[in-house]
C-alpha cells in the first residue's frame, strides 16, 4: 500500500460524507441555493489565499530545488488556475475581488487554515503535503462522483463550471503530480512516521467535512 492510499484508507469513512453531503449533492442536482453556493465561494476564495501560502511554506522547507520548483509551481497554478473559478462565478453573482477580500472569514475556514499553517510551520515537507492533499484530491473524487450519479451535471447552466473545473484532466494531472510528490517525500518513513502524516490528512478531511457544513448553513 501506498503512502497516499493508506491516507486514504483510513480517512475513507470521513470523506463518504462529503458525497452524500446535501451541499455537494445540490451541486450535482442543480437545487443548491444560489445564495448558499455565494457564500461558499466566497469562503472558499479566502480559503485558497491561505491554502496557497501553505503551498509557498513548502518551498520555503523544500531539501532540494526540484521539490522547491513543484511547490512553487504549484502555488502558481492555485493563484491563477483554481481561483479563475472563482473569480468566473464571483463575476457572475456581482462580487468583486475586492470586495471578496473583504468579507470576513468564517470561523470553521479560519480554524481550517491556521492549522494547515501551524502544520507547515512546525513540520517538514511531507507534512505540508498530508495537510494539503485532503482538499486536492477530496474535489476530484466529489466531482467525479457527481459525475457519475447525475449525468450532464458538468453541462449545467450554473453548477456546471464548477463541476467540469474538477473533473477536468489538468486538474486530475496536477493531482497525480501531488501524489507523487508525496510519494517521493515520505519515502522511507516509518510506521510512527507514516501515522503523524495520517494525522494531518484525517484531520484536514475533518475539516473539509466542517466546510461543506459551513456552507450549507452560511455559518460565520
Amino acid at each position: 500500500m501506498s503512502i497516499v492510499e493508506r491516507l486514504l484508507e483510513d480517512s475513507k469513512e470521513i470523506w463518504e460524507t462529503f458525497y452524500t453531503h446535501p451541499f455537494v449533492q445540490g451541486i450535482g442536482s442543480g437545487s443548491l441555493d444560489h445564495e448558499k453556493f455565494k457564500y461558499y465561494m466566497i469562503q472558499d476564495y479566502l480559503y485558497l489565499i491561505d491554502y496557497a501560502k501553505v503551498f509557498a511554506v513548502g518551498a520555503a522547507k523544500a531539501f532540494d530545488k526540484d521539490t522547491m520548483r513543484e511547490f512553487s509551481a504549484y502555488t502558481d497554478s492555485l493563484m491563477n488556475g483554481e481561483m479563475e473559478i472563482h473569480r468566473s462565478y464571483m463575476k457572475r453573482l456581482g462580487i468583486t475581488e475586492e470586495e471578496a477580500e473583504h468579507c470576513p472569514a468564517a470561523l470553521d475556514n479560519i480554524s481550517y487554515t491556521s492549522y494547515m499553517l501551524r502544520i507547515a510551520y512546525e513540520g517538514g515537507p511531507a507534512d505540508v503535503m498530508a495537510a494539503i492533499l485532503s482538499c486536492a484530491l477530496s474535489y476530484e473524487e466529489i466531482a467525479c462522483r457527481l459525475k457519475a450519479q447525475y449525468p450532464g451535471c458538468w453541462e449545467h447552466p450554473f453548477f456546471g463550471e464548477w463541476v467540469s473545473g474538477y473533473i477536468s484532466e489538468e486538474y486530475h494531472e496536477a493531482n497525480q503530480k501531488l501524489i507523487a510528490l508525496m510519494e517521493r517525500l515520505a519515502d522511507g518513513f516509518d510506521e510512527r512516521q507514516i501515522a503523524r502524516l495520517s494525522e494531518v490528512f484525517k484531520n484536514c478531511s475533518r475539516y473539509e467535512a466542517a466546510f461543506w457544513d459551513m456552507g450549507w448553513e452560511m455559518k460565520k
